[in-house]
């Protein structure tokens, strides 16, 4: 290999285009997973105080924001509900006529085009805020699958093109396959939260989806932030299960983790760059403390240099319009 001063690394650092020209990773639109807060009533538009940029929406509004992302260029959405009520079991989960299903008919059929994807989980819906069935002070794992396929089922009906199960039950990607394949849902692909670690950046998210746990915390069926073995576990049994996309959560904590599921597995690989790594960077630029444009594409950046062939960022409308107005 050629030395200084033969070889100058600078030479195509000098100029814009030649920068263009040898870039190693890039993002695209293409790339981006927008999601959505959908909560009971019509015409409702509330800014979430933590979340710069991001409101809960009811299903009009929310229409109007996936029609929005779908002109942008963004090939998909992430569908959260907010019930009008809870209960132990959050049985709004997966009614047939819960906000979330509500959300999905009108959204395909104003996107028809749009992958619309749906959070699985009970812990939006559940009075205690955890994530499944509550016995004697502990997540039952065994009792929550039953009432995780039946809302995957109910969110399939309303023509969502694939689920993701969020709630780090053991088996819940078998359940979930076999219900939806028993059912005539073959074609509804599964994209697991495969790797989801008890983090402390979704502080903001649980104010948006009112979701905090009223007693306890999640440490119990969310992965320990130290392993990186155990999650390349986690992965490969979902993948067994019948995962179509495995997810890693959160993003800039766990870039290692995303390289190393992508290198061990070759799946489709997305993570979620979450609410507090978005907050952080949201309060920072208020300040003047940081070029929030440039930190934006800096990190999404690193996360597709990681590996990660998708993102879901709150950040997908902001990156579209930009990439849009750089055309």
């Amino acid at each position: 290999m050629p030395k200084y001063p033969a070889l100058r690394m600078r030479r195509l650092r000098r100029t814009a285009a030649l920068r263009r020209l040898v870039r190693e990773t890039r993002v695209s639109v293409d790339d981006l997973i927008l999601p959505l807060f959908v909560v009971p009533g019509s015409g409702v538009r509330r800014p979430v105080a933590s979340m710069p940029g991001v409101a809960q929406t009811s299903v009009d509004e929310a229409v109007r924001d996936a029609a929005e992302a779908a002109e942008l260029g963004i090939p998909a959405v992430l569908l959260f509900g907010v019930p009008e009520s809870k209960d132990e079991v959050g049985s709004e989960g997966y009614a047939e006529d819960g906000v979330v299903q509500r959300a999905v008919a009108a959204i395909k059929k104003a996107a028809p085009d749009l992958v619309v994807i749906t959070d699985v989980c009970l812990c939006e819906y559940t009075s205690h805020g955890h994530c499944g069935v509550i016995r004697d002070g502990v997540v039952d794992n065994d009792a929550t699958l039953e009432l995780l396929a039946r809302q995957a089922l109910s969110h399939a009906a309303a023509g969502a093109d694939m689920v993701a199960p969020s709630d780090m039950m053991d088996g819940r990607v078998g359940v979930i396959r076999s219900a939806l394949d028993a059912e005539g849902f073959a074609d509804v692909a599964i994209l697991s939260y495969a790797a989801k670690f008890a983090s402390a950046f979704y502080g903001p998210f649980r104010e948006a989806a009112e979701s905090a746990p009223q007693f306890g915390d999640r440490r119990g069926y969310q992965m320990d932030p130290a392993n990186g073995l155990e999650a390349l576990r986690e992965v490969q049994l979902d993948i067994e299960e019948g995962a179509d996309i495995v997810m890693v959560k959160p993003a800039l904590a766990y870039l290692d983790v995303v390289w190393r599921v992508k290198e061990a597995t070759g799946y489709p690989v997305c993570a979620y760059h979450v609410s507090g790594e978005y907050a952080a960077v949201k309060a920072a630029a208020a300040q003047g403390w940081l070029d929030e444009d440039r930190a934006m594409k800096e990190i999404l950046t690193s996360i597709k240099r990681a590996g990660a062939d998708l993102i879901v960022t709150y950040w997908a409308r902001e990156f579209a319009r930009g990439a849009a107005s750089s055309d």
